[in-house]
């Protein structure tokens, strides 16, 4: 178990504890779920480089690093959607591309293939994050000035939840043998 494994683990514990954060009857409890979310967050982004760095990349990482990503984004979106700050149209999108794609990567993986996430999946991850980051925060900044980045943010992740999900079929679907 090497260091990037470590923190994708800590990502996945993190989730329980980010959910806890965002229900605590408390004032401020949102900015505390949002700091909880940066936290995992930064863990990804350690992870990656850290692997790629010291040659560290593992078919474990490659496999259960897109999985604490798809957790983290799924409960801070259903989440912000109960509470009516983000569409149920944008998280249905998101939630359902990430089901399309941890299904094909479970066939791959059944099939001895293991598939990386690709670049505009990865800007996909980082529109989320800003745009998750921003709605726990209170959109900071853009806010004042009446500008809603988060939910622009969010938008154009889900456009790019799209593009990469038919991106990543047609670049993979030859590696898998259907029956």
């Amino acid at each position: 178990m090497n260091l990037p494994n470590k923190l994708t683990i800590l990502r996945i514990i993190l989730v329980p504890v980010f959910v806890a954060c965002f229900y605590l009857p408390m004032q401020g409890a949102m900015y505390l779920a949002g700091a909880v979310f940066i936290i995992a967050y930064i863990t990804d982004m350690l992870d990656g480089h850290i692997a790629r760095k010291y040659n560290l990349v593992t078919d474990f990482g490659k496999l259960m690093d897109p999985m604490a990503d798809k957790l983290l984004t799924a409960a801070a979106m259903i989440m912000l959607t109960a509470e009516g700050m983000c569409s149920p149209i944008a998280t249905l999108v998101t939630i359902g591309r990430e089901l399309v794609i941890s299904a094909f990567r479970l066939v791959s993986a059944t099939q001895g293939v293991v598939i990386a996430a690709g670049n505009i999946g990865k800007l996909k991850t980082l529109t989320q994050f800003i745009g998750i980051s921003l709605m726990l925060l209170g959109n900071p900044v853009f806010g004042m000035i009446g500008i809603p980045m988060d939910q622009i943010m969010i938008w154009i992740s889900v456009m790019l939840a799209v593009w990469s999900c038919a991106d990543y079929i047609v670049r993979n679907v030859k590696a898998l043998k259907f029956d």
